[in-house]
């Protein structure tokens, strides 16, 4: 059995998936492109020890976090953790919001081989600027990307600089079909009461330490690893240098996560075949019902 347990920032999706696990026999692996990276605790909301000790969890707290990780990575280590986990038939929960890891672990995705290239004079562009460069590379993508998507837009230069091939044309010569039987469960929430949730978990993130664990990671690693794109790390450099205050810091992480909110929800939707839900119950009783 495979469920995937995903939905927007701050809906719950952790601790439904540990109690999912408790209640299955089964064990929750890791969905979200930040949680993979060690020491970063607080800001990625990462399952606390204790939690990701009362069941197995996997692909949690392993990357160091001055490397890069990327989609390619993460599709191999998911299939090995399937693997491993089918042979012993143990129900897989996986949990976690980006949708781009998802799709390329449980799908026929093929990633092309990419060769090393210089990206510093793009990682230096405003996300306008940056934007423009994607559209005139691959028009397509640039369509398909919110313009402030930054990470998404510097992916397909990357794909472009590094292939010679349109990541949109990529997309397109594959099928995409996916390789497991999986069922996908949505958390979904209104969209008020999320953000009210999502401002009072980063208020929460502030009083866990959400600055001294920052500051203390930045100041051993400095400030261009790739872990450091996480929402609720760069939004503090201004603070560390002088130039915000710390509540319009705090303010600018809560309207981040608001619109990454967003992105998701309509990422989602469109991307998978998902039974929308709004607790543990619904997601039992439909897996009882199926039986």
């Amino acid at each position: 059995m495979i469920l995937v347990l995903t939905g927007a920032t701050a809906t719950g999706k952790s601790k439904i998936a540990i109690s999912l696990a408790k209640r299955l026999g089964g064990a929750v692996v890791n969905a979200d492109a930040f949680q993979v990276y060690r020491d970063l605790h607080i800001a990625t909301a990462m399952p606390s020890e204790e939690e990701r000790l009362s069941v197995p969890h996997f692909l949690f707290d392993f990357v160091p976090l001055d490397s890069s990780y990327s989609a390619f990575e993460y599709q191999g280590d998911l299939r090995s953790v399937i693997a491993e986990l089918s042979s012993r038939d143990v129900p897989i929960i996986i949990a976690g919001g980006t949708g781009l890891y998802i799709r390329a672990g449980l799908y026929d995705y093929e990633f092309p081989p990419e060769k090393e290239v210089d990206l510093s004079a793009y990682e230096k562009m405003d996300d306008e600027t940056l934007y423009r460069a994607l559209l005139a590379m691959d028009e397509a993508s640039a369509k398909a990307t919110h313009p402030h998507n930054r990470v998404r837009v510097m992916r397909a230069i990357k794909v472009f600089l590094s292939t010679g091939q349109r990541k949109s044309d990529l997309v397109a010569s594959q099928e995409h079909k996916p390789l497991y039987d999986v069922r996908f469960f949505g958390l979904q929430a209104d969209r008020e009461p999320l953000y009210e949730r999502v401002n009072a978990r980063v208020d929460a993130m502030f009083e866990a330490g959400l600055v001294e664990e920052n500051k203390r990671l930045v100041d051993r690693f400095g400030r261009s690893c790739a872990a450091f794109r996480a929402i609720g790390v760069k939004e503090l450099f201004p603070y560390f240098d002088g130039i915000k205050t710390l509540e319009e810091c705090k303010e600018d992480i809560k309207k981040n996560t608001r619109h990454y909110v967003k992105r998701q929800e309509t990422f989602f939707r469109n991307q998978f075949d998902i039974e929308w839900v709004r607790g543990e119950e619904e997601i039992l009783r439909a897996l009882y019902k199926s039986e």
